[in-house]
């Protein structure tokens, strides 16, 4: 089938800039418009059912301990960026970054053992939750402190710019982070050293229960772009094809040289804080409003509206995804806790 512009809006925002062209928005190289779409859908939806699975069901039944934050209604920024990195680049998500994960190839499986504490997880039962990474899959695990990690992609991205190497580094943060000291020291250090590091914020309007208006003066967090020299750019969170084609020309400007940008996703946490947080302070037009731009929702219409896929072939996508998240629980739940013998491993030097 031609290709066909998806439906939608695809403009963008460049924070100290005039507003880009839809044409302008379009010209990327990478992937194409239904490619996008397809790829898109099916881990937005796959993330969606798979915290669905942890934060209603594991962790309510007591098989999962500890904190649960997922990405609901947001899926459409850490898809869109995962779609967008080549399979070198180094990639430094946050706590509602799943898609990133899956994107790059992580299983349901390794996620389901990872929050059960089993064997099978990407910390072999070292760690509980989402503080997860695999160095193998160039994937650097979230560290709490969610600002904590720009300083480091910025170190990681320099150390890639001295080895002359075409890899650059993705850093996701939410908001608040924004609003860190360690978030400004990283994001100077990249910019004066010109390292090639796209920064992407995931504004989901509440660091926790604080709303942006009480953390910042400024109106959009990438206004903060300019003072820093480097580009910014504020696009619609929830669209997943401005999302990558936003990212695609960060990538570009990073592989040629031209250091760090940073983007702004405006989108809206659907969830509260955490499985333990009711969200009871976010104002009850806010959910109605923004259950209407559901990033899935968006991409299907598209989908079908475009022609790419019929409504039977996006059923049987959900019906697909179902199925893998219930062998994945099995597999998951089947897999063994670690032996405390090796606690010690990967701890010293020497050890396993």
């Amino acid at each position: 089938m031609a290709a066909v512009k998806p439906v939608g809006p695809l403009l963008v925002e460049h924070a100290g800039a005039s507003r880009a062209t839809a044409a302008e928005t379009d010209a990327v190289e990478g992937l194409s418009p239904e490619e996008i779409a397809l790829r898109g859908h099916y881990y937005m939806a796959l993330q969606r059912e798979v915290e669905d699975r942890i934060e209603r069901k594991l962790y309510r039944q007591g098989k999962i301990l500890g904190g649960v934050y997922v990405g609901r209604g947001q899926e459409a920024i850490c898809v869109g960026a995962g779609l967008a990195a080549e399979e070198e680049d180094w990639l430094y998500p946050c706590h509602r970054d799943l898609g990133l994960y899956l994107v790059r190839g992580v299983t349901p499986r390794e996620i389901f053992a990872q929050y059960m504490g089993r064997v099978g997880g990407l910390t072999r039962g070292r760690e509980g939750n989402m503080h997860m990474g695999d160095l193998k899959r160039r994937i650097v695990a979230i560290i709490s402190a969610m600002a904590a990690s720009v300083p480091v992609a910025a170190g990681t991205a320099m150390a890639l710019k001295f080895q002359g190497s075409r890899q650059i580094v993705f850093n996701i943060f939410g908001d608040g982070a924004t609003s860190r000291g360690d978030w400004h020291e990283g994001i100077n250090l990249a910019s004066v050293q010109k390292a090639p590091v796209v920064f992407i914020c995931n504004n989901n309007q509440y660091a926790y229960s604080t709303p942006l208006e009480k953390q910042m003066a400024c109106e959009h967090v990438a206004d903060r772009a300019p003072g820093y020299g480097m580009p910014g750019e504020i696009v619609d969170g929830n669209d997943v094809f401005a999302v990558y084609n936003a990212v695609q020309r960060a990538a570009g400007r990073a592989r040629a040289g031209q250091g760090p940008s940073l983007i702004e996703c405006k989108t809206f946490r659907m969830t509260g804080h955490s499985a333990h947080d009711g969200g009871d302070y976010v104002p009850e037009h806010l959910w109605r409003e923004w259950a209407e731009k559901c990033p899935i929702q968006r991409v299907e219409r598209t989908l079908l509206e475009c022609g790419w896929a019929s409504r039977e072939e996006l059923d049987a996508t959900h019906a697909r995804i179902r199925r893998e998240a219930d062998e994945a629980i099995a597999w998951a739940e089947n897999s063994p806790y670690p032996d405390p013998s090796t606690l010690t491993h990967d701890v010293y030097e020497g050890s396993r």
